[in-house]
């Protein structure tokens, strides 16, 4: 098995527009040119995870009104901050408490929210970061800071780095998955390659929140035979090879290649995994599908566990921008737990009982957190400055908390984490050392954390 790659040429497939797919191919053209992008790559160090399930709460959800409990909120409700608010807020400097009371919850007692009681069942397992701190004041920053480990550039998505470093567990289905992925504040950069392989983009299924009909866009062929396309095919591919055989190295070619054989073997292997109608009813019921509120975000994440158990490497799933309460905080957040809530406690209940929580790192988060001030009345700012990110599985302590803001719940000022930190993090319980994991581009070597980031050893089982 090849070492985890290190340097490689530079290659951009992007432009083929071939919807994702363009992923690990095994026919005879691929062995002929000599190269497998997607060939397992052997790690760095041991890994305790195998793979990523990133729950994205896209839009910010509140700390101070999740899982950093801030009593001197509540008792200064009103009250003018005491001491200077970021810059770039739109808000006032009155404090604003939270709708909702708190409580300690497991063996472990961690604080958490009455607004999310499914989850905070789960706490045993969970390491709650409280001190995350990141860059960009807008939406669009933040999520591509939180995707791709830069607020301003165009560079590979976590999912991406994750599959190029360590290529596929199962060469019938993607390496990288995202399902509803959000159309705005970065679109397809959030799961896109930039100059890495385009093999290494996300596959989608669904989008804006939304999962639909969980199927991979212009994967059938309704208009010819499976022998009709298997000649199609072969033809195309004996083309392709004849190419490469004059020219030696021709990348894009190659990952056109790659792109139709796996796309070809994959209108077997996709819709039953997408399938989530072959789950038994009481496992459906326990996610929340069909149940109302609960049925799309319940389909996502059921879906996430099939493409988890069936060997895909990252899988992103998606609400939309839903958290971005500028005003009537109550009632925004109050929908959204209720629709994702439910879901993603079974998720992990699921992993767990079928021995898959413990090399499965479960990561949940926004792209920043919000005010503990107020927005006009009843809302909540964006707020990079300090908010919680929660992990489970996969290596990370349990039953654990991690960092600290300050007493209202605005800065991360103990153990702080910054984006970075994270990335290079998951990197490292994946057996991946963030600072080998690099690229030739442009003359010089690109990683994910570019020159920074620290693994937070302190969280680490």
């Amino acid at each position: 098995m090849p070492e985890l790659r290190s340097r490689r040429d530079a290659l951009n497939l992007s432009a083929l527009g071939l919807g994702g797919l363009a992923l690990n191919g095994l026919t005879d053209a691929i062995a002929d040119a000599g190269q497998n992008s997607l060939a397992p790559q052997t790690p760095h160090h041991e890994p305790k995870a195998r793979r990523v399930i990133f729950l994205f709460m896209h839009g910010g959800p509140s700390q101070v009104d999740t899982f950093d409990h801030k009593p001197l909120l509540d008792r200064d409700d009103g009250k003018d901050l005491p001491f200077e608010k970021a810059a770039r807020i739109d808000a006032t400097p009155k404090l604003l408490k939270s709708p909702w009371k708190f409580a300690r919850h497991g063996e472990c007692g961690q604080w958490v929210s009455e607004l999310l009681p499914h989850t905070a069942r789960h706490v045993d397992d969970m390491c709650i970061i409280r001190s995350m701190h990141s860059r960009g004041q807008s939406h669009g920053q933040a999520v591509s800071m939180l995707h791709t480990g830069s607020d301003n550039l165009v560079r590979p998505s976590v999912g991406a780095w994750v599959s190029y470093g360590l290529g596929t567990d199962n060469p019938d289905l993607p390496s990288f998955l995202s399902i509803s992925p959000a159309s705005g504040h970065g679109g397809p950069r959030n799961y896109g390659c930039a100059f890495l392989p385009a093999i290494h983009q996300a596959t989608t299924v669904g989008h804006s929140g939304k999962l639909g009909e969980a199927k991979i866009a212009h994967l059938g062929n309704s208009r010819l035979s499976s022998d009709e396309q298997q000649r199609q095919i072969k033809l195309l591919q004996a083309m392709n090879q004849d190419h490469l055989k004059r020219v030696r190295k021709d990348e894009q070619v190659q990952g056109a290649i790659e792109s139709v054989d796996l796309a070809y073997r994959m209108q077997n292997a996709a819709p039953d995994v997408l399938d989530i109608a072959r789950e038994p009813k009481h496992v459906q019921d326990a996610y929340g599908v069909g149940q109302g509120e609960t049925d799309n975000f319940g389909r996502q994440c059921l879906l996430a566990r099939r493409l988890a158990e069936a060997g895909v490497r990252y899988i992103e799933v998606s609400t939309g921008n839903k958290w971005d309460q500028h005003g009537n905080l109550k009632s925004g957040h109050q929908k959204n737990a209720l629709l994702t809530d439910q879901p993603i406690a079974a998720l992990l209940a699921d992993l767990k009982a079928r021995g898959m929580l413990d090399d499965t790192l479960v990561v949940w988060g926004g792209e920043f957190g919000r005010t503990p001030i107020a927005q006009g009345t009843n809302g909540r700012d964006h707020n990079p400055q300090g908010f919680t990110t929660w992990l489970a599985g996969g290596g990370v302590k349990p039953g654990m908390a991690y960092g600290n803001t300050d007493d209202y719940g605005y800065y991360a000022v103990e153990n702080r984490v910054h984006m970075h930190d994270l990335h290079s993090t998951m990197l490292h319980l994946l057996g991946i050392d963030h600072k080998k994991l690099t690229y030739k581009y442009a003359g010089r070597d690109f990683r994910l954390t570019d020159v920074y980031g620290e693994v937070v050893h302190d969280i680490l089982a």
